[in-house]
């Protein structure tokens, strides 16, 4: 898409002033996807997750307030509620992370909605749930599922394997977006989900029969800290503007394998020195066989 004439690309740091009142100059909207996202970076460097999710965020604020943006649209996560054992997390319900990456979140969206309170700044939120699909860093689960497979490696599942998530496919997660950007009502959240709950454990097979790989590949490691154990959230209130997911599971976990084995080029970079050294150290010293629970 570069070369459409419509784009307009700038380079640079969500915590650079400089470079936010640049890319922000005649704006009408601005949707806010810059974020630190790996928990398990997050338990390891916090400072970088409030530097990036907090400082950054208040960056933008500031520039959009001044520029007298139209809309702001921040993108936040369901991990902002902690772990929901139970029911669904809806909109009003308190927020409680567990872990830097979900408080730096949810300290973002703090200062978002004061905001809308204390300068009318017209704002929106979203919290949405796992997503995946092409381009996704392989740090993240599917990908790095998918990309050990790819290149010999096992697939490291944290403790049992049974912690819940609900997953999104990224294009139905942008359509949730662009829907509460154009028909959201300022000073409000909005929750997206998909209702397609799987445990990690059976996210970990399902990849390994789509690339017929041994189930022995998968292999429970020590569970991270203050692991979250499921989360969920009622997604009714963007349902009402008209919008849900189209893509089922299992079609777009295809979709997704389908990607990365044809785009090497792409994440074999991304898989660098220090990625590499950071999941030898914590997964392959701990590897422990397979059970079905």
């Amino acid at each position: 898409i570069l070369d459409q004439p419509r784009l307009h690309f700038l380079q640079g740091d969500i915590a650079d002033s400089a470079a936010v009142a640049e890319a922000i100059a005649g704006c009408q909207a601005v949707v806010n996807f810059a974020a630190e996202t790996h928990v398990d970076r997050s338990l390891l460097e916090p400072a970088a997750f409030v530097q990036t999710n907090v400082w950054g965020t208040m960056v933008l604020l500031e520039h959009a307030l001044r520029a007298g943006v139209q809309s702001l649209l921040h993108v936040s996560t369901d991990e902002v509620y902690g772990e929901i054992l139970i029911g669904r997390a809806r909109e009003t319900d308190p927020l409680h992370p567990r872990n830097p990456y979900a408080a730096s979140k949810a300290a973002a969206e703090h200062f978002v909605f004061s905001y809308w309170t204390s300068y009318r700044l017209p704002v929106l939120v979203t919290r949405g749930c796992n997503t995946y699909g092409p381009y996704q860093h392989p740090e993240k689960f599917i990908p790095l599922a998918i990309t050990n497979l790819l290149t010999g490696e096992p697939i490291p599942v944290y403790g049992d394997g049974f912690q819940e998530r609900d997953w999104l496919y990224v294009e139905d997660h942008c359509r949730a977006i662009w829907t509460v950007l154009v028909h959201g009502k300022p000073g409000q959240a909005y929750n997206i989900g998909a209702s397609q709950h799987r445990p990690n454990i059976a996210v970990a097979r399902s990849i390994v029969h789509l690339l017929g790989a041994d189930p022995a590949s998968i292999v429970h490691v020590s569970d991270r800290p203050g692991h979250d154990r499921r989360y969920a959230v009622d997604w009714s209130k963007l349902a009402a503007l008209g919008w849900a997911p189209r893509t089922p599971f299992e079609d777009g976990l295809a979709r997704t394998i389908a990607w990365y084995r044809s785009r090497p080029d792409w994440w074999t970079a991304r898989r660098d020195a220090a990625f590499a050294a950071y999941y030898a150290r914590n997964y392959r010293d701990r590897e422990t066989p397979v059970t079905q629970p």
